[in-house]
This record gives C-alpha cells, sequence and structure tokens, in this order.
C-alpha cells in the first residue's frame, strides 16, 4: 500500500483532550474518527486492525468447536417480553414500530435471539453441545460514554453463546473458554486481571470479567495479595472492620441543615463510619431501603442477589417524602410503612452509631443494632473498601482501578425456562439446556491494545495484529533508491507492507512511522546502497542494524518467524 494512496492519514496536532493516551493516538495515526458523542468511525488502517482482531478471536473460538452465524441487530419485541427483560430501568431498549406496525428493538445484545435461533435447529439430545458464535453491531444508549473507544453508544461484540445437556456439561465447558480469552489478551499484549463479577442484567449464577488494569478505569477490582482472590468491587466478600467498644446511651441531639454525609459527620464531630447510611431503591417488588455505614457504597449488584428482582435506580425526593421519609435526616427508624428494609451486615456488628430521625435537624447519637432498633433482614449489601479482609486468608484487600475488556456468564436455564427451550434427555425426560453467553467488544479491545502497546512517540503493535508488517521509505529522489523500494514491496507482498512514498522531510517519515507502530521499519537510500545495505529498525526495541542487499529477504524471514505468535 502506497501512504499516498491511504485513505486516512495521520494528523500533526493533538486532537483533544481524550482520557486515554491511547484513544488519541489512534486519532492521530489515521486508525479512527470520532463521528459523535459515542460514535465512533473506523479508518482503513483502523479496519485491518480490527480485521485481524476478527480473525485471531474466530480462530479462538473454532478450536473450541464454534461455528460462525449471525442473528440480525433488530429483534422483534416479543422474544424480549418473553424473556422479562423489555422493562430493564437502568439502560432501556430502543424501540420502535415498522411499516406494518409490528414492534422491534435496536438489540443492545443477542441472548433472547440466539437462543431462538438455537432451539429452531435442536432436534434431539444428541444435538448438544452447541457452541455459536458471531460479530454483530449493538445499540446501547449510553448516558456515560467516555473515553473514546471504551465505552460508546454503538460497537461491534463478538458473542459467543452455547447450550448443554447439564449444569456439568457447561460446567466443563466454561474454563476452556476462560483460557481461550486468556490467550487472546496475551497475543494482544493487554495484561489483564481475571475476577469474580455480578451477572446484572443477564441473569444466572456466575460471572467472570477481564480488567485491564489502569489509573481512570471505572471498575474497581479487589484483590488479596495473599492468596490471589480477586473479584470486582460490587460483588467481592470480605470482612468489614468494625472494631469493638463499650455500647453508650442512645440521645437524640440538634443539628444544623446537612447537604451530605461529610457535612453531617463534621456537624456530629464524628468519623464517617459512625455514620447509618440509608439509601432507597426502585424495584420491581416496591421501594427498597438499603442500609448501609457512611464510609461504604451499597451494592446493587449484591441487593439485587438478595432481593431476587432487579434494582434499577434511587428513588427521588418525590418518591422518599411519599413514603414520609426525609432526605438528608432520612432513617430506617421507625420503619416506613411500604418500604422494605435491608441492614448491611457493618451495620449491624459496628457500635454506637450515629443516623437520621426522620425529623428536621434531629440526629440519633449512639445508636446500636439490636438495643436501639431491630430489622428483621440483614445481609452483606455493601461494596468492600481498601483494608477490609480477605474472606479466606484474613489479609487485608488492595483495589485497583481497571477498565473492564468484557464478561463471560454460565447463565444455567435463566433464559431457556423462560423461553421455553426444552429437549427430551435419553431417557425422554423433559430438561431445559444450560446456557453460557461469552462477550468481547472490538473497539474496546482495540483501545485497550492501543492503551497498552504505546510509548512517548506513538503505538507499538504486536507483530501479527499490527495493519502492516513493514513500512518502507527511501530517502531522496534517487530512481535507483525508488526502483529498490518497490522491489523489496513487491517481494514481501503489497498487501502487508505500506510504503512511505510521499515527498517529505526524513524526520517527517520517522515521526509518522513511529506514531503508527508498525512493527519493523526498513530504510532506504542512496547511501546505504552505495555500502550495498539497507537500514531496518525494529519498532518496539528500537534496536537498528543494517543487511546487506542479498540476505535481506532472508533477515527478515527470520525476524519474522521470530516474532511470530
Amino acid at each position: 500500500m502506497l501512504y499516498s494512496r491511504l485513505i486516512g492519514k495521520s494528523i500533526r496536532h493533538h486532537p483533544g483532550s481524550y482520557m486515554l493516551e491511547g484513544h488519541s493516538l489512534l486519532v492521530q495515526g489515521g486508525y479512527i474518527r470520532v463521528l459523535g458523542q459515542g460514535l465512533v468511525s473506523f479508518l482503513p488502517m483502523g479496519m485491518r486492525v480490527v480485521g485481524k482482531l476478527r480473525s485471531l478471536i474466530a480462530g479462538e473460538m473454532q478450536a473450541l468447536g464454534g461455528e460462525e452465524f449471525q442473528v440480525p441487530m433488530v429483534n422483534p419485541l416479543s422474544i424480549w417480553e418473553k424473556s422479562g427483560r423489555s422493562n430493564m430501568q437502568d439502560n432501556p431498549l430502543i424501540t420502535f414500530r415498522d411499516g406494518q406496525g409490528r414492534q422491534l428493538v435496536l438489540a443492545p445484545t443477542h441472548e433472547e435471539a440466539s437462543l431462538e435461533l438455537a432451539k429452531s435447529v435442536v432436534n434431539s439430545y444428541r444435538d448438544f453441545p452447541l457452541f455459536l458464535y458471531q460479530f454483530q453491531s449493538k445499540f446501547r444508549d449510553e448516558q456515560k460514554t467516555r473515553a473514546g473507544l471504551i465505552r460508546t453508544k454503538e460497537f461491534v461484540m463478538k458473542d459467543a453463546y452455547s447450550f448443554h445437556r447439564s449444569f456439568a456439561d457447561l460446567n466443563n465447558f466454561f474454563p476452556r473458554v476462560f483460557n481461550a480469552y486468556l490467550r487472546i489478551f496475551e497475543q494482544c499484549g493487554i495484561p489483564v486481571v481475571p475476577a469474580e463479577s455480578g451477572v446484572g442484567i443477564m441473569g444466572g449464577s456466575r460471572a467472570y470479567e477481564f480488567l485491564f488494569p489502569h489509573d481512570q478505569g471505572r471498575d474497581i477490582v479487589m484483590i488479596c495479595p495473599r492468596c490471589g482472590y480477586r473479584a470486582n468491587r460490587t460483588v467481592a466478600l470480605g470482612v468489614k472492620i468494625s472494631g469493638s467498644e463499650i455500647l453508650k446511651g442512645m440521645e437524640k441531639v440538634k443539628t444544623v441543615i446537612c447537604p451530605d454525609l461529610d457535612c453531617q459527620a463534621d456537624t456530629l464531630g464524628i468519623p464517617k463510619r459512625r455514620l447509618i447510611k440509608p439509601r432507597v431503591y426502585i424495584t420491581d417488588q416496591g421501594p427498597v431501603m438499603a442500609v448501609v455505614r457512611g464510609d461504604y457504597d451499597v451494592s446493587l449488584d449484591k441487593l439485587t442477589a438478595l432481593l431476587g428482582t432487579s434494582v434499577s435506580k434511587p428513588a427521588d425526593d418525590r418518591t422518599l417524602r411519599y413514603y414520609n421519609l426525609l432526605p438528608g435526616y432520612m432513617s430506617p427508624v421507625p420503619p416506613p410503612e411500604g418500604v422494605r428494609i435491608i441492614v448491611d451486615e457493618g451495620v449491624v456488628s459496628t457500635p454506637n452509631l450515629a443516623m437520621g430521625t426522620n425529623q428536621q435537624d434531629y440526629f440519633y447519637l449512639n445508636v446500636n443494632f439490636g438495643r436501639d432498633f431491630d430489622i428483621p433482614e440483614t445481609g452483606d449489601i455493601a461494596q468492600l473498601n481498601d483494608g477490609d479482609l480477605c474472606l479466606a486468608c484474613s489479609t487485608p484487600l488492595e483495589s485497583v482501578h481497571a477498565f473492564e475488556l468484557w464478561n463471560i456468564f454460565k447463565l444455567d436455564d435463566f433464559y431457556t425456562r423462560k423461553m421455553e427451550f426444552s429437549f427430551r434427555d435419553d431417557r425422554g425426560q423433559v430438561r431445559f439446556p444450560y446456557m453460557g453467553a461469552y462477550g468481547l467488544g472490538l473497539g474496546r479491545l482495540l483501545a485497550c491494545m492501543a492503551e497498552a502497546n504505546r510509548d512517548e512517540r506513538g503505538l507499538i503493535w504486536p507483530v501479527e495484529l499490527a495493519p502492516y508488517t513493514y513500512y518502507i521509505m527511501g530517502i531522496g529522489r534517487s530512481a535507483k533508491v525508488s526502483a529498490y523500494v518497490d522491489e523489496i514491496a513487491a517481494e514481501l507482498g503489497h498487501d502487508d507492507v505500506l510504503v512511505d512514498d510521499r515527498i517529505g522531510s526524513i524526520g517527517m517519515k520517522f515521526k509518522d512511522a513511529d506514531l503508527l507502530g508498525i512493527p519493523l521499519r526498513i530504510v532506504v537510500s542512496r547511501r546505504f546502497l552505495s555500502d550495498g545495505e539497507v537500514e531496518l529498525q525494529d519498532r518496539k526495541t528500537r534496536e537498528h542494524w543494517y543487511v546487506k542487499k542479498e540476505d535481506l529477504m532472508k533477515e527478515l524471514k527470520q525476524w519474522r518467524e521470530q516474532h511470530a505468535g
């Protein structure tokens, strides 16, 4: 490929204040362009990298017995109603009607459609296990698009779904996909932390996610440095530090108006860990008050698991007042009629807490669970903090910020039962298949690969995933130099070579070679040719060396073999 003919060339100026430098380099290098908030276009260079990622992923899926399929991006609303996911509150479906008035969905994910397809092709228990994968576009109306390609409204995802006769079959297959993901990330040069995660709107019994540690990551994974326990903070289990002391007598005190916990703690002269923090959420079963300590946050995943129903959003002030709950002074005492209350175990075990009274300007001090108030429903509903103890070995846990690359789920028979996908086993008994789901977003993968493989000069692509393997440039306008550049490109194969044929400064070409991140730079000049040599430079190691013309192809072959994935 001639650089002069390339659609989407490098740009000299910094493209803007993106959170990730890798994203900025993708824009500068001519790999992507931003169309709008959460909307990204891929240029030819970007498509070449994405194409190689698809091949890598497809190879791993096929090695597991996977067969490629594709279901429509647009689904009938009826199948989402059947699964019970048509009224998702935190990520509402985009619905519309076609010309005949049929209700359709712009699918954010494809569990329902994939199950319907599997249901149509399974004729016997002998058809199991079934493993299908696809590359398909999704649309989610993300309100907090961020970090370029990390979280967008439209994206292409590799979906894979497995269907099994029994939970044991699913359980045995699951680690094979887990290991395939680890191999994919290793090929991409992305360091990952696998961790337990919440099932969320997906349902099922278990989920794992693969996280890319990064200071700007929104996810937090809790890690035990001793035994290796790892879980997303939203589901991590551990022992909350509560302490012990002599119980004091409860008293009611008057305070000034305080809009937040920090103000309340300062006014009362106590640390935040001494406060009781009630939070009310809307669920399908009505409002629920989650009561945690002031230094903890409510875990919606844990709360959802305990309730057995999805938790959608916090209640607004109007809803709170309807249930006689006063914002800023909200309290589980007395229990508000019509509101279910769950108290976190950290509140249960911590002495001498402070909480609101549901009266303006008044707080209770030295409140103790079991003595001063007693709520029947308690459990672990709080996210852990740094320093909480590992449940397995009592070592203080550490938190690491990270970007979630994607999740894999044991869905069990969560969907197959709801959507009436059954079969008769070898004894004639009716069974529901067990299902697994395995997703991986290509744009997010590209973004993390760019972030993990870069330096101050630009991108550094892994050899097998680079848009081109070789970047060839000639110095000067010598016809002899140009002819030899063409000769090298022809022998290597034009599809694997980017030839910088521009008339411009040597410095500009060198800068672009570094920015684009193509693995091996080949420099031809009249001076080198007079000595019968060609200069090579490895983009990753910065090593450069000279090779005799007659040995060039042999040298390139050896270099490629050494760097093959």
